[in-house]
């Protein structure tokens, strides 16, 4: 996505314009529509103000939040600690570098969630992972069971953790994941999310204030190959360039659930990642910040994922996430929570309330016809068109306009997705409002059913605009004159057109078996990484697991797969985005297996020899299972067995 227009000291002074024209046209507008001169039939008139009562309150808000952000995160704390992170020597791996804040050595866990995806996406997020500037250690939580995963954590060198149940989703894949790794910080990572090698040095340096529970950092998209994945990108770019930012200023900055580094106190203070929700990142957020810690967002983009690429998988994704909203809304109204600062109340309140903006286009598409069919209008018919339309556009014209300095052009793919996922978001209020249980699915894992199946209502109402569009200008053809509601019907049948034709493309696609995102050829000099067998074990160590293991010889273009590229071009680990940031490692380089104890420092690397597999083989049926002790899982409370669980890590 672009990165134009967006710097760690805030919004440009071009931003800071138009952030204040658009403002002002937004009072403008909104006063128009409650002078009471101006009111027409009731029916559309309250459907009007309905919905753009909520637009206008979340433009304001927004507006509001985005001229907070003009404060960098990044104090004189956070650039000495960061000066101080590594220690006064390096060795030649920087994946062996220490990690020491204010002079103490601290020890970080890499969560990669995993839940059915594709084994190449996550051997991508893995490399990368494993990749990363500075001594940390990398899990891979399969809740999706898979030996072809568990394969891969032992090939390429991580820790590999399975469930017998999947309880709690996500939020209970990472809980069960606390109760073995004992680090004193820990990052998340879903598993299509690719992170650079340099994340650990622009997050953990916040550590340093003790009162930071996490450091958030965008979501970004590198396959903006179809409609869906492009609209869903743009929708979030000013969120994530403006929005988060300024939420800096009123410590209301709240976790998006990947590419984030938690303190491990802050979340057993909160009792773990919050369960009770399918939105466990803005529930935990919020227990958080009622506890009195701190939160920090920076705009840097230091992972890279995959938007939505499906009808399908992006309405699982939005009605998952306009579910947790409203359950806020309904369940824990912030305006009333006094554990929370006013500010943080105000944030809150916006972050719960807003996919009813979603709902608003729903009332907005039914006005028109209002007029067409009964001859019902929202506006006082002594107003022309030009006055409405002067009104309008000084609300809708700056937004689109203040949208397209951000993202540096027109997205009409933006327009379209905002316009027709009114199904969804009505459908997650409802299942907001009576407890229904909408079941939990990560984004990359859609089943790829036809596009049809998510579609009805747009079809249904595309089909009712075609029909009124038609009505309409047989009308002002008869009657020699355009209007208003014809423009407006017609510009909405477009939109839904627009959308349905994405939706035959991508049924046609699927029929045919082609793939949504074209294949992207490997550059000129491009070669794959190699994988190196090693056969091998500590000498004088007895095994508990076959000896052979899998190491990767992670050269320096297997690090970081840059937003420009598309990480399908092939199996192996994506080239570097920096190669010059990461020096030649040795061939292979393994340490032995970490002891129980909490925060025990990584052990020197230990000499290896060859050994046979037979006599291998043979001294493993004789020992004796290894015999664990119950330990308590932070995620539902009660008494598990360590025996409940299966965890492996490469020998």
């Amino acid at each position: 996505m672009p990165a134009a227009h967006e710097s760690r000291g805030g919004p440009s002074p071009v931003m800071i314009l138009l952030v204040l024209v658009s403002t002002v046209g937004i009072l403008v507008y909104a006063a128009f529509l409650l002078n009471p001169a101006n009111r027409g039939d009731l029916i559309p008139y309250a459907m009007v103000i309905s919905a753009e009562t909520v637009l206008v309150f979340h433009a304001l808000l927004a507006m509001w939040t985005i001229l907070s952000g003009g404060q960098d995160p990044r104090d004189f704390a956070y650039h000495r600690a960061r000066d101080g992170l590594h220690g006064r020597s390096h060795g030649s791996n920087p994946r062996e570098w220490p990690l020491l804040i204010s002079g103490r050595r601290v020890d970080v866990d890499v969560f990669i969630t995993v839940y059915g995806e594709d084994v190449e996406v996550i051997r991508r997020t893995a490399t990368a992972a494993l990749a990363m500037h500075g001594r940390h250690r990398t899990w891979i939580l399969d809740d999706g069971r898979s030996d072809e995963v568990r394969d891969l954590a032992h090939e390429l060198g991580a820790r590999y953790v399975r469930r017998l149940s999947s309880g709690g989703a996500k939020a209970g894949n990472v809980n069960h994941a606390l109760t073995l790794a004992k680090a004193e910080f820990f990052a998340i990572f879903d598993a299509d999310f690719v992170p650079d090698p340099t994340f650990l040095q622009e997050t953990l340096p916040f550590m340093v204030d003790e009162r930071v529970a996490f450091v958030q950092t965008p979501q970004a998209y590198d396959n903006l190959h179809t409609t869906v994945a492009r609209g869903a990108a743009y929708m979030q770019a000013v969120f994530y360039r403006f929005i988060q930012p300024g939420r800096n200023r009123f410590n209301a900055a709240f976790c998006v659930g990947t590419n984030v580094l938690f303190r491990r106190a802050a979340i057993e203070d909160v009792d773990g990642i919050c369960t009770d929700s399918k939105s466990e990142d803005v529930w935990t957020s919020l227990a958080l910040h009622e506890r009195g810690w701190r939160s920090v967002f920076i705009p840097e983009v230091l992972a890279m994922g995959e938007a939505p690429e499906t009808i399908e998988a992006y309405s699982k994704q939005q009605l998952r996430w306009a579910t947790g909203g409203f359950e806020i809304l309904l369940t824990r109204n912030p305006l009333a929570n006094r554990r929370l600062t006013m500010d943080q109340r105000i944030q809150y309140f916006v972050t719960a309330s807003f996919y009813l903006t979603g709902i608003c286009p729903l009332l907005l598409l039914l006005v028109p016809p209002l007029e067409i069919y009964f001859d019902l209008r929202p506006m006082n018919l002594s107003l022309t068109v030009l006055t409405w339309a002067l009104y309008y556009c000084g609300f809708y014209a700056m937004q689109i306009l203040l949208a397209w300095y951000t993202l540096g052009s027109f997205r009409w793919e933006t327009l379209t997705l905002a316009t027709v996922s009114f199904a969804i978001y009505a459908k997650a209020f409802v299942n907001a409002f009576t407890g229904k249980d909408v079941g939990w699915q990560s984004t990359g894992t859609a089943r790829k059913s036809s596009p049809y199946n998510f579609v009805i209502p747009q079809i249904l109402f595309f089909q009712f605009l075609l029909l009124t569009s038609a009505v309409a200008i047989w009308r002002d053809v008869d009657n020699g004159v355009l209007t208003l509601a014809t423009a407006w019907n017609v510009t909405n049948t477009l939109i839904l057109g627009a959308f349905l034709n994405a939706a035959r493309r991508e049924a046609r696609a699927l029929r045919k078996g082609r793939p949504l995102s074209p294949p992207v050829a490997p550059e000129a000099g491009e070669e794959a990484a190699v994988l190196r067998t090693v056969v091998a074990r500590p000498e004088g160590t007895p095994s508990r697991r076959p000896a052979r293991v899998a190491v990767p010889a992670l050269d320096r273009d297997a690090a970081w797969a840059g937003p420009g590229r598309s990480r399908r071009t092939a199996p192996a680990p994506l080239p570097a985005r920096h190669p010059a940031r990461v020096p030649d490692p040795a061939p292979f380089e393994l340490a032995a297996p970490l002891p129980r104890e909490a925060r025990v420092p990584r052990p020197s690397p230990v000499r290896w020899q060859p050994v046979d597999l037979s006599a291998e083989r043979a001294s493993e049926q004789s020992e004796q299972p290894l015999q664990r002790e119950p330990r308590e899982t932070v995620a539902a409370g009660t008494r598990s067995s360590r025996r409940d669980h299966r965890t492996e890590e490469p020998s």
